[in-house]
């Protein structure tokens, strides 16, 4: 199973956009909060069709009554709260907003943990755990005021491993592949 990740759209909907188009070959997704606006809800429903996405709420999540009310509507979206637990393609998930409750989380049977929040992109092997802080969808650092890579990733279960991509402007070469004059492409190769 695929599990697509990510954290911190903050309504950027552009990247919102080109990521879903990058995700077809994924089986479930993990939204690890600051969605921001209600609005938010029925793109990723619609980007994302026919598959579960699994939400948590973030610290910029301020509508949830509206958030809620969206969400309902759509029979593929999961409101979690504050995280999420459970198990996904055989792998034992725990997942937050915050990296704080996601510490938490973690046991000795935690195959992966993901948390947003610090807009701070990590992948990290901790004993037989994977840590996952898939970057913000957004593209920026409130913390350091800087852009960063507008990152998320994707999950592999049997492999125990991810794949990470970075949405970003397109060039002349890639242009036909662009959704808004945005591509996607893997973080290795957009952040040198």
């Amino acid at each position: 199973m695929k599990i697509a990740i990510l954290s911190d759209i903050h309504d950027n909907v552009w990247n919102l956009q080109a990521a879903l188009r990058a995700l077809d070959n994924t089986d479930v997704m993990l939204c690890l909060g600051d969605l921001n606006s209600p609005f938010i809800v029925p793109m990723l429903a619609n980007g994302y069709p026919e598959r579960p996405i699994h939400v948590v709420f973030g610290n910029n999540d301020g509508d949830l009554f509206r958030i809620t009310k969206n969400a309902a509507a759509f029979s593929n979206i999961t409101l979690h709260g504050e995280f999420f637990r459970g198990e996904l393609g055989g792998r034992r998930i725990s997942a937050s907003h915050f990296h704080t409750i996601a510490a938490e989380l973690q046991t000795a049977r935690t195959d992966l943990l993901c948390y947003g929040h610090n807009h701070l992109y990590l992948v990290e092997q901790r004993g037989d755990c994977l840590v996952v802080n898939p970057g913000p969808i957004m593209g920026f650092d409130p913390g350091s005021g800087q852009d960063v890579p507008a990152s998320f990733v994707v999950y592999d279960t049997e492999q125990h491993d991810v794949e990470s991509f970075v949405v970003q402007p397109a060039t002349a070469d890639d242009i036909s592949d662009s959704t808004m004059g945005l591509v996607v492409k893997p973080y290795a190769q957009a952040v040198q």
